[in-house]
């Protein structure tokens, strides 16, 4: 099992005798083997509360239970992937998978840890590149090896902060269709928090899209699009045009810049 409730979540920091509010009364419930995508203009607090999941940064107000149980740190239940690929330059894709592994589950024999970096590479399509550094490899590549690392200590939840912002459209679908293919593939299926700016990739991903915007509770729509997805059969889904309309909504209503056209398609 691995089921989020977020209890009033709030966050304040604190300068001299200023407070700066980045997170107020955030509570929701992320079901268990679910993906759910957080969406939002940039500074509403997505990473922020992304790091409070993780355990990384406590928050000032309320609580985070998984299973029932308040998260007081991080665990090895989650693992996290970031938009940097965090990989040790001097570490071959299998040693960087390896070393990760190795950090959690640090009584297994050398011959295991090979085998399950071995397994994992070979999931995310790098079979033929687990002896290169990550300076030969291309950021789509390098971004793979981080995403096998994370998947090869067997979280429950994985935690991904932006994982294809840096990288082109082209590499990018490719990223969001493998990923989607590991997380169908497994069972029981891992519970995914996904941060991203992009609303077409969460209404790709996501099973539900949770909005946030500062200062403002959070909007949630559920995503009931039939899976598998492609964005070639989303577009012509009137059930993904009325979701996505919404979204457009929430990040324009009260701005006070006009939408251009280019606006307007995204």
């Amino acid at each position: 099992m691995s089921r989020i409730e977020l209890r009033d979540i709030g966050l304040t920091y604190t300068t001299g005798k200023t407070e700066f509010p980045v997170l107020r009364h955030i509570s929701t419930v992320i079901d268990d083997g679910s993906f759910v995508c957080v969406i939002g203009p940039s500074g509403c607090g997505k990473s922020t509360l992304l790091s409070i999941l993780e355990g990384l940064l406590p928050p000032t107000d309320g609580a985070v239970l998984i299973d029932g149980e308040p998260v007081s740190g991080t665990g090895v239940e989650r693992a996290v992937v970031f938009q940097q690929y965090t990989l040790f330059p001097w570490m071959t894709a299998k040693q960087n998978v390896v070393f990760g592994v190795k950090q959690i589950w640090r009584d297994i024999s050398r011959r295991d840890l090979d085998a399950i970096a071995v397994e994992f590479l070979e999931k995310v399509g790098l079979s033929g590149v687990m002896d290169k550094l990550p300076g030969e490899l291309s950021g789509g590549m390098q971004q793979r090896v981080a995403i096998a690392r994370a998947l090869a200590v067997n979280p429950k939840i994985l935690l991904m902060d932006e994982p294809f912002g840096a990288i082109d459209a082209k590499t990018r679908l490719v990223l969001q269709e493998m990923l989607l293919e590991l997380w169908a593939s497994e069972e029981p299926k891992k519970t995914v928090v996904f941060v991203t700016h992009d609303i077409d990739e969460a209404l790709l991903l996501s099973d539900k899209i949770i909005f946030m915007k500062p200062g403002q509770n959070l909007h949630e729509l559920p995503v009931d699009l039939p899976r598998p997805r492609s964005k070639e059969i989303l577009f012509d889904n009137g059930e993904y045009r009325r979701i996505r309309s919404s979204l457009v909504d929430l990040f324009y209503h009260n701005s006070t810049e006009p939408i251009g056209e280019k606006e307007a398609a995204l």
